[in-house]
């Protein structure tokens, strides 16, 4: 589509992606090339993209149903005759846009069409009625926050041992919070797990000097929905109202 829109072929942009990934804008610049040739021409590029990102590594007589930077030097080696460490296959990779990435996690009860209908009908008539109320938006949560450092690995001298410290009685604490839209935010820390009374007793200090009426948006726990807390928003009517997030849309 790009290469469409720009009226140039599609090796032509794989060039310029591949010069800009090696040197930045200077690297486009068509008075400043130079240097050593790539090994690899732009049709070569184009075919290792498009082999990688549209086949199976088995379809190409590979044992692994995945692919890896040794399995790409091998398919480059097989296929053009040419020899790359793989730091340099790596690299190759790495300016096709191939980097490895961490997936993001998505519950699979979460349904996209009612997440997008909240977003783009139920929210709105809530900020509307805010609006109408004069009432402060909120959103509402609740989480763990251990002390522990947990670092990965850390440059240093090999002759020096590396120690981070610690405690023989791990202990964590459970925070409830509400931040509005603009990023102001109302916490509380508590020891024990956070029950049906400990949120409550959280909302009797979000309300207690707040002036105006509060909107608080929270998600489909249990304990948001208990006996304890739909008695005492009933009791302080006029103050607070809940509402609630689709199922798995933290």
């Amino acid at each position: 589509m790009v290469a469409k829109v720009l009226g140039v072929q599609r090796s032509t942009l794989f060039g310029w992606l591949a010069r800009y990934r090696r040197g930045g804008w200077d690297a486009l610049d068509a008075h400043k090339r130079g240097g050593r040739p790539l090994k690899l021409t732009v049709q070569m590029q184009e075919w290792i993209y498009d082999t990688v990102t549209m086949k199976d590594p088995q379809q190409m007589k590979f044992t692994c149903a995945l692919w890896t930077g040794s399995m790409a030097k091998e398919l480059i080696g097989r296929q053009f005759g040419i020899r790359l460490s793989k730091a340099s296959v790596y690299r190759v990779l790495h300016q096709l846009d191939l980097s490895p990435r961490r997936p993001l996690w998505r519950a699979f009860q979460k349904n996209p069409e009612r997440v997008e209908k909240w977003m783009k009908e139920e929210y709105p008539r809530i900020r509307d009625l805010a609006k109408k109320q004069k009432a402060g938006i909120f959103f509402g949560d609740e989480t763990e926050v251990l002390p522990d450092f947990n670092s990965d690995k850390i440059s240093a001298s090999r002759d020096k041992a590396l120690t981070t410290p610690s405690t023989e009685a791990p202990f964590a604490y459970n925070m409830i919070s509400a931040t509005d839209p603009r990023g102001a935010m109302r916490f509380m820390l508590v020891d024990d797990e956070v029950s049906g009374e400990i949120f409550v007793e959280f909302l009797e200090r979000l309300i207690k000097d707040w002036p105006r009426f509060i909107f608080l948006i929270v998600d489909g726990r249990t304990l948001y929905k208990s006996a304890v807390v739909s008695r005492f928003v009933a009791t302080v009517e006029g103050k607070l109202r809940l509402f609630r997030l689709p199922p798995y849309s933290p």
